[in-house]
């Protein structure tokens, strides 16, 4: 979930000052392309999804998650022990994914026991718990960048020998998820099981988009409702990237596209009764942590199905919606946020594509998908619960 709508990057509010004190007891690694660390091991110079040249030890024995809910990722790399490299990490996997990360903590109880950082309760990161740690690399996502690097933090990192490797499922998802699975590959010596899960993503989105180039279907008008129930603002939504993206690649059309010039944004109520769309998607997520019985849908693994329709059906009455096409049919749907931010984008491409041409992918079982996603993959076993409709059969052009 993008928090920044409300708070800016907190966690590394503290690095400058310990850094600065602890900078001269370090000394700063040279510039060569690979250099012998002191236990024998070679670093090697990976590129970021940022394009910086890092020089880390690979593999990658310890690590810290800039944000936890990197553990989709690393979870089907080390699908035996997903938290066995894992020294530290943001508090978001547990706050606005609690029931993920009650089914990993069930597996793996010590999960409980790695140190967190920032989050909601508006903590810093620790330079000094992170230097304990040892860490070979802290992995950030890109959006980090700007305030990182505004403020030296990244050198003063370096010369602390922790590297720092930018990755992003969030803002490009659909440039940069390739690439970030394959530089976790890289990083964690698991090329070959990140090529698989590559291949099997790549013929999860397939079964969506060469349906869509074979048959053009007409386009549904499509407004998504970011972060529903998270925030009272209206009406949050996406550019031509992540979820607006995905609505296209499932043979929709996102009304946002040509009005949100960036991945996020916002439009107001008459834009989106002037353009009238068919269907309205939701995402939303269990976020009790944040806000407290609030109205966000609570869709994610397990969901109680029936009491997340009764809270999409609450939608319906938004000022934003009256009138509109969507509202007439009651074409209204739910999704899991955190597709959003994974590589299982896939399946809400595929649960999209269902919702708006149902004839084309009558057969097409994005449940199943994500059970052999689970079975393959991951060390959990799988629990429907991700999306809802109102009518998903309506709202048809």
């Amino acid at each position: 979930m993008t928090i920044k709508l409300r708070k800016p990057l907190l966690w590394v509010a503290g690095i400058a000052g310990t850094a600065l004190a602890l900078f001269y007891f370090f000394h700063t690694p040279s510039p060569a392309t690979s250099l012998a660390s002191a236990d024998g091991a070679e670093k090697t110079t990976i590129t970021d999804l940022a394009g910086r040249k890092v020089q880390v030890k690979i593999p990658v024995q310890r690590v810290i998650l800039g944000e936890g809910r990197q553990l989709y990722l690393v979870a089907a790399l080390d699908t035996d022990n997903p938290i066995q490299r894992i020294v530290g990490w943001r508090k978001d996997l547990m706050q606005a994914d609690p029931d993920t990360y009650a089914q990993y903590r069930q597996k793996f109880p010590k999960i409980a026991d790695i140190p967190s950082f920032g989050g909601f309760e508006e903590g810093s990161f620790d330079i000094e718990q992170a230097i304990a740690q040892q860490p070979d690399a802290i992995l950030l996502n890109i959006e980090a960048q700007r305030s990182t690097e505004d403020a030296q933090y990244i050198e003063k990192l370096d010369a602390l020998g922790i590297p720092v490797v930018y990755v992003d499922f969030r803002h490009n998802p659909m440039a940069n998820t390739e690439p970030t699975m394959r530089l976790f590959g890289k990083l964690f010596g698991k090329q070959a099981r990140a090529e698989e899960l590559i291949a099997f993503r790549t013929a999860q989105i397939k079964q969506v988009t060469d349906v869509i180039a074979a048959h053009q279907p007409p386009r549904p008008k499509v407004f998504i409702e970011r972060i529903g129930g998270y925030s009272e603002d209206c009406c949050l939504s996406f550019g031509d990237e992540n979820f607006g993206r995905y609505v296209e690649l499932a043979g929709g059309s996102n009304i946002a596209k040509t009005l949100i010039p960036g991945t996020f944004g916002q439009l107001n109520p008459e834009q989106i009764i002037a353009v009238n769309p068919d269907q309205i998607v939701v995402t939303s997520a269990n976020w009790e942590a944040f806000v407290p019985g609030g109205k966000w849908i609570g869709v994610g693994p397990g969901a109680n199905l029936a009491e997340a329709r009764r809270k999409l059906q609450a939608y319906t009455a938004r000022p934003a919606y009256a009138g509109v096409k969507a509202n007439q049919d009651q074409a209204f749907h739910a999704i899991w946020h955190q597709f959003y931010n994974s590589p299982y984008q896939f399946i809400a491409i595929q649960q999209l594509a269902k919702w708006f041409h149902p004839d084309l992918f009558a057969t097409l079982d994005p449940d199943a998908s994500f059970r052999e996603l689970h079975e393959r993959f991951l060390p959990i076993a799988y629990t429907p619960g991700y999306f809802v409709s109102l009518n998903p059969q309506g709202a048809q052009p």
